[in-house]
């Protein structure tokens, strides 16, 4: 259901020749499930920032191909530019975005730079969270005397490569080496202040950057710098970890803003560096107008943000992505300068884009006619799915009415972990909306593999069996998720705002008919399943939910009906 996305952000050795660039673009566009986001030359750098993500499969193989590109169209004998560099393929980071853990988008760096090194022939350096040694973690450690060190430096013993070559030879001399590694998403975030004053700016930067500044006898800016027992400066460090930071002034705006780079969103979350800038900024007389996020960002910053600034406010996080990315969007004031559209702002969003077309998507009446038309998907399993999830949206509905409800303050948050329950139930459900279709294409797919030959018979058959048991487990799992809503939509009638109380029956009802339709294609697709052991463990839990669902259901109606049948003053 929750696709893995990782970014990568390679950057190549040539900035001026737009052909040599797009040669190289063009093996990434390549790839299927990967998405180019953006390519940034810089002609006096001489250097190309390209940013794409995708599956880690897909992102994988689309720097290969990059690299190995790069190699062939750049020749780094040639190459200057103001930037240290060392190789065509220069560093190659792996960004985990959604979905992936550190350690995994680690494991899928060192194996791109194993292949590099292996296949290509290039010395690989292994950095940041990727690198095999505390030394080369610093990338600028590894990029120490570029290209011109080379030679000498994959040679020592200190320096060899991680992976790849160490004996200079004229294929290293034109691609150099290449530095991959695994790193954290990089967040460039400007605070816009209600002030023209770069040095009051600055002051703010210096309060809250990892860095600090330095320690001064007397006036904090003019006073003398204070040295320690060794000669060094001395630093008093800001009060957020993993953030650079510097004022500016911007002609465009008229403004000063502090800017800043979070490196370490696990370390200091966007909403709480923009909480701590406006904290400084108050005691220094200046206010934070809003804030501006540069390039793109993970959708879980968003939601994060969102999620604190409701949890702040004492009201319910169990409400729609959408609701909760304008919450996030009005408190850090991302829409000061000017709009902020989070589907150009947000990568999973910009990775939609071109993704399959989904039923989820459509309009009310645009599904509808999709099922009334002769194509045999969706079906019932679709459909079953989709009223399971309308079910757990309306015992969320009531969740979040309760916890807005007068006088129930005290349990507000009891109400909004209910409804942040019920929002994930409904998601997992509508994600099966359109992988039961999914389910039922892959069995016609495989009605449609060739049988000419003994071989491509079995491979048919084996294909359609695997396609059968798959279109039996998506509605089974349909109705475990679905099952799963009755424990929301009955504390929710006995507990929840009462004057809801028909929408925690109606929720009942949709679940009910959501399990039991559901287990009607378990039934139909296990009729045509070889693997009768299999069938019978699916039937028997298809069964038994059923029978569970149709108790649930009773226990809900008899209190909504109790209550509704109970006498008003």
């Amino acid at each position: 259901m929750n696709r893995q996305i990782i970014e990568c952000v390679p950057n190549f050795s040539e900035g001026r020749n737009m052909n040599v660039i797009k040669q190289i673009t063009d093996e990434i566009e390549k790839v299927e499930g990967v998405k180019l986001l953006n390519v940034d030359p810089g002609a006096a750098t001489n250097r190309t920032v390209v940013t794409f993500v995708g599956t880690p499969q897909a992102v994988s193989e689309a720097a290969f191909l990059a690299i190995k590109k790069a190699s062939e169209v750049i020749d780094m004998r040639h190459h200057k530019g103001e930037h240290p560099r060392m190789g065509a393929t220069d560093v190659c980071p792996f960004i985990p975005i959604a979905n992936i853990s550190m350690e995994e988008t680690t494991q899928y760096a060192r194996k791109l730079a194993e292949r590099v090194g292996k296949e290509l022939s290039i010395p690989i350096y292994c950095y940041e969270s990727a690198s095999f040694t505390p030394e080369r973690k610093n990338l600028a450690n590894c990029r120490a005397g570029e290209y011109e060190g080379l030679s000498k430096k994959i040679s020592s013993p200190q320096w060899k490569p991680d992976f790849g070559p160490c004996q200079w030879n004229e294929s290293i001399a034109r691609s150099g080496a290449t530095a991959i590694g695994a790193r954290d998403f990089l967040i460039a975030i400007n605070y816009n202040l209600n002030t023209t004053s770069v040095r009051r700016a600055n002051a703010i930067a210096y309060d809250v950057r990892e860095k600090g500044r330095k320690l001064r006898l007397g006036d904090p800016i003019t006073g003398k710098v204070v040295l320690d027992n060794m000669g060094n400066e001395v630093w008093v460090p800001g009060t957020l970890k993993g953030c650079k930071a510097i004022g500016w002034f911007i002609e465009e705006y008229g403004i000063a803003q502090v800017s800043m780079n979070v490196t370490d969103i696990s370390q200091t979350p966007v909403h709480l560096a923009f909480d701590e800038v406006t904290a400084k900024a108050t005691v220094r007389g200046i206010r934070v107008t809003g804030s501006e996020i540069v390039g793109l960002i993970p959708k879980k910053v968003l939601i994060e943000a969102g999620n604190y600034y409701l949890t702040k406010q004492q009201r319910s996080c169990g409400i729609s992505e959408e609701e909760i990315i304008k919450i996030a969007i009005k408190s850090m004031g991302l829409d000061d300068l000017k709009p902020f559209d989070p589907k150009e702002k947000v990568i999973e969003y910009l990775m939609e884009e071109n993704g399959p077309k989904q039923l989820v998507n459509m309009t009310c009446a645009h599904f509808a006619s999709e099922t009334a038309s002769e194509s045999p998907a969706p079906g019932g399993g679709s459909i079953s799915a989709y009223m399971g999830a309308l079910g757990a949206a309306l015992g969320t509905m009531v969740a979040n009415l309760s916890s807005h409800k007068p006088g129930w303050d005290a349990q507000w948050e009891h109400f909004s972990n209910a409804a942040r329950e019920g929002q994930a139930i409904m998601k997992e459900l509508l994600f099966l909306v359109d992988e039961d279709t999914r389910a039922f294409n892959k069995i016609m797919d495989g009605f449609g593999l060739p049988k000419d030959t003994d071989a491509e018979r079995a491979a048919r058959t084996a294909a359609i069996e695997a396609a059968t048991q798959y279109a039996i487990e998506v509605p089974l799992r349909t109705m475990q998720v679905a099952y799963r809503a009755f424990d929301l939509v009955e504390a929710m009638a006995k507990e929840g705002n009462p004057n809801s109380i028909s929408d925690a029956g109606v929720g009942a009802l949709s679940l009910r008919s959501a399990i039991l339709g559901a287990g009607l294609n378990v039934q139909i697709n296990a009729s045509g399943l070889k693997d009768k052991a299999f069938v019978e463990k699916a039937l028997r839990e298809a069964k038994e939910l059923c029978r569970l669902a149709n108790e649930r259901e009773a226990v809900v109606m008899k209190v909504v009906e109790g209550c509704l049948s109970a006498p008003t003053a």
